[in-house]
């Protein structure tokens, strides 16, 4: 019994772990075969050999037949113990055949399963191993990092479409922004103005989050001419993007409390160069590396 308590007790942390993490990644993501009632294991019934229609309890059986080995199952120890649900009332008297159980049978629905499961120690400790593991999930996503996907060609070819990343949120409230850090951000008035009144866009995708590249900050003169970009009067140098900039901009002077933004991929993005200057309170956080698809695994190009 002690090896089997300890078995118990090791599969419960191993439990436990796995919960957590399948939390983190899917974010409170639920599999049905969790709900299902311990109940099925520790509930079945074997037939005594030399009267095949009369039913004993595991218990019974396993003091005539010393065979029975299940040293580390649930099906043993509550053999042991005598702890089956509905325990087996044998006949009283004689002759006259077999009477019927005063115990009603027991339900074996999804209902009946999951109210058994939600009455046991297990069903407890796996409700309360799903309400701090959400919770975990919910401090980080909201306060500290959280995912994010491409969904357009906008920021090619740092980021290609159904790429997924890290947002980091806890830096941006330490340090300043830097030029060539790519941000993701919720969009400023003049992008939601433009989507909607040019593009005829839809008032709620107006408000998704978008992600693009810090090129310039407050104070800076920034220019896009003959298909480069300068800033205060130098030509920058830009591996990350897919080609030259088709269009001429500025120069202008980046305001207070704001940056200039552009998608790397220049002539497929609607821009800071089109609707103009990010206010620092519109950024989300920072975008660290990419960990979906596997083969684009990193933060190449980023920073």
């Amino acid at each position: 019994m002690a090896r089997a308590s300890s078995n118990s007790r090791r599969n419960s942390v191993l439990r436990n772990i796995f919960h957590l993490c399948c939390l983190w990644i899917c974010c409170f993501f639920q599999d049905t075969n969790a709900f299902q009632s311990p109940a099925s294991i520790v509930s079945w019934r074997l037939t005594d050999d030399s009267h095949p229609h009369v039913v004993v309890t595991a218990g019974k059986r396993l003091g005539r037949n010393q065979e029975f080995k299940c040293a580390q199952s649930r099906l043993r120890m509550a053999a042991e113990e005598n702890q089956w649900e509905e325990p087996f009332v044998p006949e009283q008297g004689g002759g006259g055949g077999n009477k019927n159980n005063n115990k009603s049978p027991k339900d074996d629905s999804f209902g009946g399963r999951f109210q058994r499961w939600w009455n046991s120690d297990e069903g407890r400790d796996d409700v309360r191993t799903y309400l701090i593991s959400l919770s975990i999930a919910l401090l980080l996503r909201f306060t500290i990092i959280e995912p994010r996907f491409i969904p357009s060609l906008s920021m090619y070819p740092t980021f290609d479409v159904g790429d997924q990343l890290a947002v980091e949120k806890v830096t941006k409230r330490l340090k300043p922004f830097y030029r060539q850090e790519v941000v993701v951000f919720n969009p400023p008035q003049s992008f939601r103005d433009i989507l909607v009144d040019q593009y005829g866009q839809d008032g709620s995708r107006a408000r998704e989050a978008l992600i693009k590249r810090i090129v310039a900050i407050e104070g800076d003169e920034v220019e896009v001419k003959r298909g480069k970009l300068y800033v205060n009067g130098d030509q920058q140098d830009e591996p990350y993007t897919a080609e030259d900039a088709n269009y001429e901009f500025g120069p202008v002077i980046v305001p207070s409390d704001c940056v200039l933004v552009l998608g790397d991929n220049r002539n497929h993005s609607l821009d800071g160069h089109i609707w103009g200057f990010l206010p620092n309170r519109n950024i989300i956080g920072r975008a660290v590396f990419v960990y979906w698809p596997p083969w684009r695994v990193g933060n190449s190009g980023m920073f």
